[in-house]
């Protein structure tokens, strides 16, 4: 009686996690609200007559027993607000969904876990450091869980690159588990069931509509230690994500880009703001969160920069740099006969690449 108990109030309409948990606490168990008078339910704060009645109505628990018979039919685990094996991290949130179903293999309380989002309209640039950010996590932590959304773009390229790492990554949805979205992704979902899993809290029956996708970003957010936005439009999901993962009192970390990139519109924004933390590659983010690690840095820890081998104009910059020391970037375009803004493109590169460090009022070194 209690999973049904459990599944019932979650299809009451109205009830929302915050009151359900307010409610269950009020009343002392899921089970006990379905056997409580209408009149004591009425005077529980926020529930009133109205919610009262809808508790009572016999579909509720019709629609109970269709969906409990739907998960012991496809062998869903689900995972219940009260119980010891809720994932301890989403459990903090005063929003936790009240039910999680979930298929896969992945440990939802992993010593490590990161959630990796971006547009879904990601650029060349958004792609490489999405590999690169993964590949130098799989190097140093390879039991990081990864979680994202399944979404084009970032999400999508981060859950690839986590199954090509041989890392663990689970895929939070915003419909039921009785379909994949979008469908040309489900031969990814398929392969994460065997490292990693799918994750929702919708039952069955509901499609991917709009508000679906805005409430699942909040379990992204809560099931992980950290947020990393990749790239990001001025607008969109992801910056979502990282506003639930900083009112959860998680952190947060970005890419910044070129100020005239719209992708990057976002992240620069985020790091304008104090809102996310500035990385250039998986060694800030580790040491921004302070894991342990024996890891000695060797000879291939260079797969974790974030930029291919340097060009011959970089070269040319890097040598100088070398010779000379550091030097203002109109001294550096003197010298080298470049344009200041092709130079600022390289030079941009190369701090990114951790080549190169910024000095106060536009002077460059290279980077201890």
């Amino acid at each position: 009686m209690k999973n049904l108990s459990y599944f019932a109030l979650s299809f009451v309409p109205g009830i929302g996690p915050i009151l359900a948990r307010q409610l269950i606490e009020r009343i002392g168990s899921a089970e006990a609200i379905f056997q409580e008078k209408t009149r004591v339910l009425e005077k529980v704060p926020g529930i009133g007559h109205t919610l009262a009645s809808e508790i009572k109505r016999p579909e509720v628990l019709q629609r109970a027993e269709k969906e409990l018979e739907f998960v012991e039919k496809n062998h869903i685990r689900c995972f219940f607000l009260n119980d010891e094996d809720y994932p301890r991290r989403l459990k903090e949130c005063p929003d936790a969904p009240l039910i999680l179903y979930y298929k896969g293999n992945a440990d939802l309380d992993a010593k490590h876990i990161l959630s990796i989002v971006g547009t879904r309209k990601a650029s060349e640039y958004g792609r490489t450091l999405t590999e690169k950010l993964v590949a130098g996590i799989a190097l140093r932590f390879p039991d990081t869980l990864i979680i994202s959304g399944l979404a084009y773009g970032i999400d999508v390229y981060a859950h690839r690159n986590a199954l090509a790492n041989h890392l663990p990554t689970v895929a939070v949805l915003a419909h039921g588990l009785d379909r994949i979205y979008p469908a040309a992704h489900r031969s990814t979902a398929v392969e994460m069931l065997g490292n990693g899993g799918l994750l929702t809290d919708f039952p069955s029956g509901i499609f991917p509509d709009r508000p679906n996708f805005l409430s699942r970003n909040r379990i992204i957010a809560g099931l992980a230690d950290a947020t990393i936005v990749v790239e990001s439009r001025e607008t969109g999901g992801s910056l979502v994500t990282a506003d639930l993962a900083i009112s959860y009192s998680r952190e947060v970390f970005t890419f910044p880009g070129r100020t005239y990139d719209l992708n990057s519109k976002g992240c620069n924004n985020l790091i304008r703001a104090n809102k996310a933390a500035l990385i250039t590659s998986a060694d800030d983010l580790i040491e921004s969160l302070g894991w342990n690690t024996r890891y000695e840095k060797k000879a291939e820890s260079q797969q974790t920069e974030l930029f291919f081998a340097a060009t011959p104009e970089q070269e040319k910059v890097l040598q100088l740099l070398k010779t000379e020391g550091e030097k203002h970037i109109n001294e550096i375009a003197l010298r080298l006969s470049m344009p200041i803004q092709q130079l600022s493109t390289l030079l941009f590169e190369l701090e990114m690449n951790g080549s190169v460090k910024t000095l106060p009022g536009n002077v460059y070194r290279l980077k201890n």
